[in-house]
């Protein structure tokens, strides 16, 4: 088994329960981590046995430009949709890191981890 990580992927969104998030909306940070089979793309070289990592990133932008409430919705939807297009995923960890909240005070962001 193997972990194939995207990690870093930057959005501006409008996620959030204040209206005024879904207005002016900030920064997001995902990583993305999904445990794979990868012996055949050890063995092939050919990136049909594996993930492709740019799918991958576009499966999560696209999902980052549906506005939610909750990071958790955001998160369960890139989740099945990353999983949906790569069923030989075996098992998979997101993590959604908004940063700068509206929460009265300074800090860098608050986050999400979910695992499917």
């Amino acid at each position: 088994m193997s972990v194939v990580s995207v990690e870093g992927m930057e959005f501006f969104a409008y996620h959030g329960c204040f209206k005024e998030e879904q207005l002016t909306g900030t920064k997001f940070i995902v990583d993305i981590f999904l445990t794979v089979d990868t012996n055949r793309a050890e063995s092939s070289d050919n990136l049909e046995d594996t993930v492709n990592y740019q799918e991958v990133f576009r499966l999560v932008k696209a999902e980052m430009l549906i506005t939610s409430k909750l990071l958790e919705h955001v998160g369960r939807r890139i989740l099945d949709s990353v999983t949906t297009k790569f069923p030989q995923v075996e098992s998979a960890t997101l993590k959604i890191r908004k940063m700068n909240p509206p929460l009265g005070g300074k800090m860098d962001f608050v986050s999400l981890t979910l695992k499917h």
